[in-house]
């Protein structure tokens, strides 16, 4: 991935766009919440005001800055070679195997370290 440094909001319409994004999804979920007796038009006035808020952010440098990283992100993902059906199985027992074998190690040190501070030192019998 490239090393871009964080950018901040500098122009006075990305200020704009973003707070106009932030204020139609507000205004989304309020209108949601508000309408709430009429099924379709409140389903109809969050999708609108999302979709509002989507369009802002994404004509502002940031939502570009992120849309390019999101494209960066999937890149870097096709690229990862993915262990086989038979790798994965292996490595899923030895991860099994080393729990059950760290279970039997705690349970052996907790019953040791009993009988030790309850018999032999404190001379309690449960």
């Amino acid at each position: 991935m490239s090393n871009h440094s964080v950018q901040t909001v500098t122009t006075s319409s990305d200020k704009l766009k973003i707070t106009l994004a932030v204020i139609a999804a507000i205004a989304a979920l309020v209108g949601f919440f508000v309408l709430s007796d009429q099924s379709t038009i409140r389903v109809v006035v969050l999708v609108v005001g999302l979709f509002l808020a989507m369009a802002f952010m994404w004509t502002s440098q940031p939502g570009q800055s992120f849309l390019t990283f999101g494209r960066e992100a999937v890149r870097e993902t096709k690229k990862v070679v993915w262990p086989t059906r038979k790798e994965a199985g292996q490595i899923t027992a030895v991860v099994f195997g080393f729990v059950l074998v760290m279970a039997l190690f705690l349970w052996g040190a907790d019953k040791i370290l009993e009988f030790v501070f309850y018999d032999l030192i404190l001379s309690w019998k449960n």
